[in-house]
């Protein structure tokens, strides 16, 4: 394989425009990627795909003196790197019939995938695990949860994302709920990760409980149950599936749906198979929190939305930290119920619609999350808005303007679930809202 000579450096092809430039400084080789130089640990035990690949994986290994991380597989879209290959849930649409399916609590915890020898997350990074915490572990790939316990998910992070192999990490347990390498129907993987277990080898693993579901009325008690302890909701898992990469319809995620009413204040605009009419309404709620509602639409009400000032009744799931409502879905228009009082005088309001009727892009709504990294000589921070069917993302150092991102999705459901993944992912790495 090629390598650099002391003071030697050296130009690679990345995804961007300039090429990475890979040196080596008296035996410390850096790349200028992103993935090089936001790694929190010292530089010279640092590496990333382009070194790999100039030196060779044996090369870097004997360099940095540890295992590397496995090699993060390519999208689906052939687009950038994914982490492992991950079966991801759907949320429950309330409509498909979930008797006999297997369900398990929700884990608050921190995704994590066992490749037969180390810990990767979802985005393929490593989780730096002490070996008595992994011992027992069979050879092959499992899928499961670093957990500690319910409303304990920032203590978990914060754990988990250490390099220091630590004894914090005798609070957490991997509770394992699918075996990917076992290349079964799930019951059969089921039974294996049972097996497995049962044993005791593994000090700091078990198989996460399931059970069949009954019917609507049991999946409504365990749902009020595991809530009422202070979890997070519901999984629950089509029979005999086999387990695939990628979101699937064949495993759904579960929690309480509630209603409340909110005034309309202006029409955000449709794009897509939309263009022309409604996309998604902006509503206040009486506390003054504004956010876009862009699901729940039948065709004929978007051509002919409540009007500007009426109340809407809408179905969410529950309030972020901000006090906004995740997964708002139109219900129907009130007309028996006055709209909320609004400090913005009419005249002004009006004015706002009109502006936003008139643009195809969508805004951001008010519902702007923002994150903050902070770490050794790391000061970052991450901000992400949802309107109608348009995902901004923001990010930069803290104090700086940074920069910014929008993409338009094929509807508000699918913004949505975007922006739950990618807030996933930057508090899996540590990122704290603010």
């Amino acid at each position: 394989m090629p390598d650099l000579a002391d003071g030697e450096s050296t130009e690679m092809k990345g995804s961007g425009a300039k090429p990475y430039i890979l040196k080596n400084t008296g035996g410390v080789y850096s790349c200028s990627c992103p993935a090089w130089r936001n790694q929190s640990i010292g530089i010279e035990r640092r590496t990333c795909k382009h070194l790999r690949k100039l030196r060779g994986d044996a090369a870097e290994e004997a360099r940095i003196g540890a295992a590397l991380p496995a090699r993060p597989v390519k999208a689906a879209d052939g687009e950038g790197d994914a982490g492992p290959p991950l079966l991801l849930a759907e949320t429950w649409d309330t409509a498909t019939d979930l008797s006999g399916w297997w369900m398990s609590e929700k884990l608050d915890g921190v995704r994590a995938y066992w490749d037969g020898k180390q810990f990767l997350s979802r985005l393929g990074n490593l989780f730096h695990a002490p070996d008595w915490f992994v011992e027992g572990l069979p050879d092959v790939a499992l899928d499961g949860e670093l957990w500690i316990a319910r409303k304990a998910f920032q203590r978990t992070v914060g754990i988990v994302r250490r390099q220091d192999k630590n004894d914090l990490w005798k609070e957490v347990k991997f509770l394992v709920f699918d075996a990917p390498g076992i290349k079964d129907p799930f019951e059969r993987r089921l039974e294996f990760v049972r097996d497995a277990f049962a044993r005791k080898k593994a000090r700091y693993a078990d198989a996460h409980p399931h059970e069949r579901c009954r019917d609507l009325a049991h999946l409504r008690d365990e749902l009020t149950r595991v809530e009422a302890l202070g979890g997070e909701g519901l999984m629950l898992r089509q029979p005999s599936s086999a387990y695939e990469v990628g979101r699937s319809a064949t495993l759904l995620k579960i929690k309480t749906f509630r209603d409340a009413e909110a005034t309309v204040i202006g029409h955000q605009a449709g794009a897509g198979k939309h263009k022309g009419r409604l996309g998604a309404l902006l509503v206040r709620l009486a506390d003054g929190t504004e956010f876009a509602v862009g699901t729940g639409f039948t065709d004929k009400q978007r051509a002919a939305p409540p009007a500007v000032g009426s109340v809407i009744t809408f179905r969410y799931q529950e309030l972020s930290e901000a006090g906004v409502p995740r997964f708002p879905s139109f219900v129907g228009a009130r007309i028996d119920a006055k709209p909320t009082e609004s400090t913005t005088k009419p005249a002004q309001l009006a004015k706002e619609n009109k502006t936003v009727a008139k643009s195809d892009a969508p805004k951001p709504s008010a519902g702007k999350r923002h994150f903050e990294f902070v770490e050794g000589t790391s000061s970052k921070f991450w901000e992400i808005s949802v309107s109608g069917s348009s995902l901004t993302t923001w990010w930069g150092r803290i104090g700086t303007e940074g920069q910014s991102k929008t993409k338009t999705f094929a509807d508000a459901a699918k913004a949505q679930a975007e922006a739950d993944k990618l807030i996933e992912e930057k508090t899996g790495k540590g990122y704290v809202e603010k």
